[in-house]
């Protein structure tokens, strides 16, 4: 493990999600996600005998991957025992920031809206890539890009307003355009990604907030203001979000992205980019026109 600067508070998160497990979770972002997986599952022709389900919030994705024809034995990983379902067969308490699994023992691991709270995302990237034998896959997707964008900005401005400065209210998200050198620097061969952009309408900041709260996924960060909101910061909050972000129904939004990795451990079978200066035929000659040598002015 790298020394990566400590931002979510890991313990914080198993926490809110026992309670939100007790209390009875919203799950409808992390259904969709699951749902999005097996589709993109279902389009790579291949047999995965050992799978990982790791860090999912649900069994979601183990119900999924259960009845695919394509997937043998799954393990299920949480961090904590509670969310880990009856229903997963085989199931291993584990941080997704230390796994326990050995070098080239797995052929697919997949995970949905877990990874966005591990503080050394890279880390954990190198060892799924090591875990996995060799032309295994990782499919994982996780909160990213401008996710509750609408919900900082509010807080933002309000906490300016009132008083006087703002702290970290929304935790950061993994921006799409680094999210390929993330895959390419922990040694995945055929990266890919791409980001699922989803609103969700509410009647009020406050149903959203309600929302978060039994989605486990309120406030994480290490950082944050340990005293209690103020309820004039609140209510100005509430006032800045339907002003700047509802519709003319009234109900407000609220964004979701769900950034989507996909990437192989390195195998010699897997394609690979030719070498520079190995192309047998000139572009110009491709294009049908001549080439410009250096220096030399067009039309010249």
């Amino acid at each position: 493990m790298t020394n990566s600067p400590l931002i979510f508070d890991r313990k914080l998160i198993a926490d809110r999600a026992e309670r939100a497990r007790a209390l009875g979770p919203a799950t409808f972002l992390v259904e969709r996600a699951a749902g999005d997986l097996a589709d993109r599952l279902s389009a790579v022709l291949r047999k995965f005998p050992l799978a990982v389900d790791l860090g999912t919030p649900t069994d979601a994705v183990g119900k999924l991957l259960a009845g695919h024809a394509s997937v043998g034995s799954v393990v299920a990983t949480n961090v904590s025992e509670g969310r880990l379902r009856p229903q997963s067969a085989s199931k291993i308490v584990a941080d997704e920031e230390t796994l326990p699994f050995r070098d080239a023992s797995i052929d697919l691991v997949v995970s949905a809206l877990a990874l966005q709270s591990v503080n050394d995302l890279p880390g954990t990237l190198i060892q799924i890539r090591r875990a996995l034998k060799p032309d295994g896959l990782f499919l994982a997707g996780l909160l990213g890009g401008n996710t509750l964008t609408e919900l900082r900005e509010s807080f933002f401005t309000a906490e300016e307003e009132i008083e006087g400065g703002a702290s970290p209210r929304v935790a950061p998200f993994l921006e799409v355009r680094e999210a390929g050198g993330l895959l390419q620097r922990a040694g995945f061969a055929l990266p890919v990604v791409d980001v699922d952009n989803i609103t969700v309408r509410y009647g009020s900041p406050f149903s959203l907030m309600r929302d978060l709260r039994a989605m486990g996924a309120t406030n994480p960060l290490i950082e944050r203001r340990k005293k209690p909101l103020r309820r004039a910061t609140l209510l100005r909050m509430v006032e800045i979000y339907a002003q700047k972000f509802s519709d003319a129904d009234g109900k407000v939004r609220a964004t979701f992205d769900i950034v989507w990795l996909s990437g192989w451990a390195p195998h010699e079978s897997q394609q690979k980019p030719l070498a520079p200066g190995s192309a047998k035929t000139r572009l110009a000659d491709a294009l049908g026109t001549r080439e410009i040598p250096t220096g030399e002015k067009p039309g010249g």
